[in-house]
């Protein structure tokens, strides 16, 4: 099938692209970037528009910072991302879970701010933002706002931009030196969407104790979820595997995930009790703990 007809619109700037979106509010704009969600979505006919306003051609959406934490313009590719030294040197976390979205081809095109605004609650990279407090930059005719990610997403494939915002830019905090990371993430074949995925950060005091742990879900609810039953359980606990393990049985038992063709809710929490305590095995490693 091929898509209903609609205008295409190249933005030169972050200002002809606002412009261009406040000025088509009303007649079904969207923003297209890498289009490896919404061009799939319009020749399938599952989606139409009236307008859509690229910004592939706009310069300052295509940068990356390392500043305070990384600062990624929305165009950047996730194949930089997955690539970039300074990524990896700063948050090697995030070029882990970037890794695991679709294929190469895929992540030749795809970008990050795309993936954030299309707000898939099995994506890998919102994840990343409410596992870490991550934030977006959105610029509008009324002047540019940061929106938290707690604040961000708002349901299934929903967040809390306006029609005639752009978002412009994705902000990833560091990972504070000697913190120890996993991605952990179960899909029926490599490339896959993730059935459930699993992010884990932990930092370890001077006795081996957890001193700070953090845990977060794709997949089992609208939204991407941080776990506070996992984080409150661990904090002060020496590494052990049966702490994994009970965290996990313990982390999953709240989740109320859907049903699909996937899998049943009650798979998905039993995925996600495994890959919880996998994740945090592979974090205390890291951090310097042999449980």
């Amino acid at each position: 099938m091929k898509p209903a007809a609609f205008e295409h619109h190249a933005a030169g700037s972050v200002e002809e692209a606002v412009s261009l979106l406040a000025e088509l509010a009303d007649e079904d704009v969207k923003v297209l970037a890498g289009g490896q969600s919404l061009v799939p979505l319009l020749a399938l006919r599952l989606a139409s528009v009236g307008h859509l306003v690229d910004v592939n051609g706009v310069p300052e959406l295509t940068t990356i910072s390392n500043g305070d934490g990384l600062r990624f313009g929305a165009v950047v590719r996730h194949r930089q991302v997955e690539r970039s030294p300074e990524v990896a040197a700063a948050n090697p976390l995030l070029a882990a879970a970037t890794r695991r979205i679709g294929h190469t081809a895929i992540r030749n095109r795809g970008t990050i701010g795309g993936t954030v605004a299309h707000a898939d609650p099995a994506a890998e990279v919102p994840a990343v933002l409410a596992l870490l407090d991550g934030s977006v930059e959105v610029r509008g005719e009324g002047g540019t706002r940061s929106i938290a990610a707690a604040d961000l997403f708002d349901g299934y494939f929903t967040t809390t931009l306006e029609p005639e915002e752009l978002l412009t830019s994705v902000h990833v905090p560091a990972l504070p030196e000697g913190t120890g990371w996993s991605v952990q993430q179960f899909s029926r074949r490599s490339g896959d969407y993730g059935i459930v995925t699993v992010l884990a950060t932990l930092a370890l005091d001077g006795d081996g104790r957890i001193s700070a742990a953090r845990v977060a879900y794709a997949g089992v609810d609208a939204v991407p979820l941080r776990s506070s039953v996992a984080e409150s359980a661990l904090v002060g606990q020496t590494a052990s595997a049966e702490l994994w393990t009970a965290v996990g049985h313990d982390a999953a038992a709240v989740l109320e995930p859907g049903s699909d063709l996937n899998g049943s809710a009650e798979y998905r929490r039993h995925l996600a009790a495994t890959l919880t305590a996998r994740a945090l095995q592979q974090a205390s490693e890291r951090a310097g703990g042999r449980a």
